[in-house]
């Protein structure tokens, strides 16, 4: 665990390659994420939705919206690496996103969406035969694998259910 509110699970992984334990662990922990996350919400008010997880952090209802978004981002960046040649992905700007209108709307949605979405990028990730596939962020200007993409996934959705727990821990909810 970290001290920094940010990153309670400490940094982002970004690994170039994997073990293939790690990939199980990987794979397990996107398994797990939709119940943990809906658990980590379960009970919630509308008045803790929408307390933000620390200072000047987004509130658990767009920290719910931000990961069902993230994940999309990541089906469509794993399906473009294995129908292309290192394919550069569309960056997007979380931040403005998470202050759109339907970051207000009641986190059912985004868990629901969650659930379909990691039914089908379940079975994608656990069909892939070469991990070393590349894909390339152009705003961080830097080329990764497919490997990477699942160390970072993995650990997105266990690092915002951390800010969830965390935020609850701290208030005795």
């Amino acid at each position: 665990m970290s001290a920094d509110p940010r990153y309670p699970l400490g940094p982002m992984p970004t690994p170039l390659e994997l073990s293939t334990r790690e990939r199980e662990t990987a794979l397990t922990h996107l398994r797990l994420l939709p119940g943990e996350l809906r658990a980590a919400v379960a009970g919630l008010s509308n008045a803790q939705l929408d307390t933000p997880y620390r200072e000047d952090g987004w509130t658990v209802r767009q920290v719910v919206h931000h990961v069902a978004e993230s994940h999309m981002n990541a089906f469509v960046r794993v399906k473009l690496a294995l129908t292309e040649e290192n394919p550069v992905i569309k960056p997007y700007e979380e931040d403005l996103w998470a202050n759109l209108p339907d970051h207000q709307l009641p986190p059912e949605g985004s868990l629901t969406l969650l659930d379909a979405l990691h039914a089908r990028l379940l079975p994608v990730l656990e069909g892939v035969t070469d991990w070393s596939r590349p894909w390339t962020h152009p705003a961080q200007d830097c080329t990764y694998t497919l490997d990477s993409l699942l160390a970072l996934y993995a650990w997105h959705g266990r690092h915002h259910v951390a800010h969830i727990t965390g935020l609850r821990g701290r208030q005795g909810w």
